[in-house]
């Protein structure tokens, strides 16, 4: 062991002094911000992991929508070419509105997706039914498990649809119809379970006043978060659809392509710099907790001044003298870094079940209504360590620098006196 760190070593065993505690408390600030980095970090991934899973199981990873206009003709042709390309897994043609629903005076305004009963169970990947079945003969409609409470309605009920069209046509009126709950869904997403219903492709049709057409061809890949090969796959869905495999009547009826990452852009950027912005704040707790330590470094220097000064009579170099109180500040930050992990690591793991108990005394902090998440998520991704230790290492560095320049510089003479 060199002399550099045995005689850092020493000065970091417990005393009954003011620099053992303050040492002690400087770990501790280290501990913390390395912890609460972490943590929030990997809950913050967690969120975006869950929100694209979310996304991807309940919306179509590619939309196929008319350039002009706001309906897609031929959509049986393009969708048989579409479906015979390799790496696509679903297409649903849909007629999807939102319009307004009605039931015992209360009034919701869900996105209505108009799809056939048996693509609405391949394109949506929501499980089981809440209650009821998923079939959309006749006069019916699923809702989302929240939607149905704001309705205060349930398998059974009659609610009644309102078309848009109502308000849009002035030659024309369109009565509000009545169609029955037959089925509950329940994804375990706040948005889509309470602003959204299912309906037949047909009902949706005669309710909006198309003869013919859907207003976009929804298609599912296998590849949604692979960029390099869901971009090919995007263009060549792009390329048959415009394609004269399926004939177009006329360039009007030129198609383009919204992907998922494109629909749900704001959500994903917002999400980016909340993530980035509280890491940044969170690090001030580290910055914070490096100047603790360069604090018990300065108390240090002062209580071990006589035997600074002796190291100096005895011909130990200014170099030699600093790497004693660097490597001081350097165990600080290393022992602040190592109970910082096992924090985080021991946090993480029981993170549910302390987001349970804080809601049973009262402090509700992961209300499902606010976050449209049924349990909180987290991931840890090596590089949020990577970059959060490094960052404790740099600084604490630079903490531990100033002490030990005044520590070298001390006249020995003065030192000893």
């Amino acid at each position: 062991m060199s002399f550099s760190v045995f005689l850092a070593t020493k000065y970091l065993k417990p005393k009954r002094s003011v620099a053992s505690v303050i040492t002690c408390v400087s770990i501790l600030g280290v501990m913390l911000g390395v912890a609460a980095v972490i943590i929030v970090r990997s809950v913050m991934t967690g969120f975006g992991d869950e929100w694209e899973k979310k996304i991807l199981s309940f919306k179509p990873h590619i939309s196929i929508l008319p350039v002009r206009g706001n309906v897609v003709a031929n959509e049986d042709k393009i969708s048989a070419a579409v479906r015979a390309l390799p790496g696509v897994t679903c297409v649903t043609p849909e007629v999807d509105t939102r319009v307004l629903l009605s039931h015992r005076e209360r009034v919701l305004a869900p996105v209505l997706l108009g799809v056939d009963a048996g693509d609405f169970t391949a394109a949506y990947k929501i499980g089981a039914p809440r209650a009821g079945t998923f079939d959309l003969e006749g006069d019916s409609i699923v809702l989302g498990v929240h939607a149905a409470r704001t309705l205060g309605c349930w398998v059974g009920d009659e609610v009644t649809v309102y078309s848009p069209k109502t308000l849009a046509s002035q030659d024309e009126v369109f009565l509000p119809i009545k169609w029955k709950v037959v089925g509950i869904f329940s994804c375990g997403q706040y948005d889509y379970d309470s602003g959204y219903a299912v309906a037949s492709l047909a009902n949706v049709r005669d309710l909006m006043g198309l003869e013919k057409g859907v207003f976009a061809i929804h298609v599912k890949t296998d590849c949604p978060t692979d960029p390099a090969k869901f971009r090919a796959l995007v263009d060549t869905v792009v390329e048959t659809a415009n394609s004269p495999t399926p004939p177009l009547a006329n360039s009007s009826t030129h198609v383009r392509a919204l992907t998922w990452r494109e629909a749900d852009r704001e959500l994903f950027a917002a999400l980016a710099v909340e993530k980035n912005m509280t890491a940044v704040l969170l690090l001030l707790i580290s910055l914070v907790a490096l100047f603790c330590v360069m604090n018990t470094l300065l108390v240090l220097t002062v209580q071990k001044t006589p035997e600074i000064g002796l190291l100096k009579a005895l011909g130990f170099s200014h170099r030699e003298i600093m790497g004693v109180f660097m490597t001081h500040g350097l165990v600080q930050c290393t022992a602040g870094i190592v109970l910082g992990l096992l924090a985080s690591w021991g946090v993480l793991s029981n993170l549910q079940r302390i987001v349970e108990w804080l809601g049973s005394i009262g402090v509700p902090v992961f209300p499902e209504s606010v976050y449209g998440l049924a349990e909180i998520p987290h991931r840890v991704i090596f590089s949020d360590i990577l970059w959060a230790v490094a960052f404790v290492y740099a600084f604490g560095l630079l903490a531990s620098f100033i002490p030990a320049l005044i520590a070298s510089t001390k006249d020995p003479v003065k030192a000893l006196e």
